[in-house]
């Protein structure tokens, strides 16, 4: 018996979810995106192709982290140039920038490939409740933790 793979025109019309991230844990919450995101919640997952849905994520700025990562965990950024190292510290980056922790959580979840970088197209992060997709109809997806 031989191994089905999803061809293009076996994928069918892609889904809305939505995650409020309001006191979930990061990690855990990027996890189950990036699973949405792959389509790896679906019978028809297939690694080389995108059978995965749209993710937007609302309350960006109310994750949550555990243990002392508020306080320790800063993000590197290198412009090229010598000397050209900047750290943020995650509290500086959740007041200026909230939407950058979730994505760039996701982002390291998902494979190195070109696929990923179609794939994180379809993620939309909020700050706040409102979001620009209430058209689409999304699903609310509960994450525990």
């Amino acid at each position: 018996m031989s191994t089905t793979l999803a061809t293009a025109k076996d994928i069918e019309h892609k889904q809305w979810f939505l995650f409020d991230a309001k006191g979930k844990v990061l990690g855990r919450l990027a996890v189950k995106i990036a699973n949405v995101l792959r389509g790896r919640n679906k019978p028809m997952y297939t690694p080389h192709m995108d059978t995965g849905d749209f993710v937007i994520v609302i309350n960006a700025e109310k994750v949550k982290l555990t243990g002392n990562k508020n306080d320790a965990k800063e993000y590197m950024f290198y412009s090229g140039y010598q000397g050209g190292e900047k750290y943020v510290p995650i509290s500086r980056m959740r007041e200026k920038r909230p939407e950058f922790l979730i994505e760039h959580a996701v982002r390291g979840m998902l494979p190195k490939n070109k696929l990923s970088r179609k794939l994180i197209t379809k993620l939309k992060v909020y700050k706040g409740e409102n979001h620009l997709h209430a058209s689409q109809q999304p699903v609310v997806i509960d994450v525990n933790g």
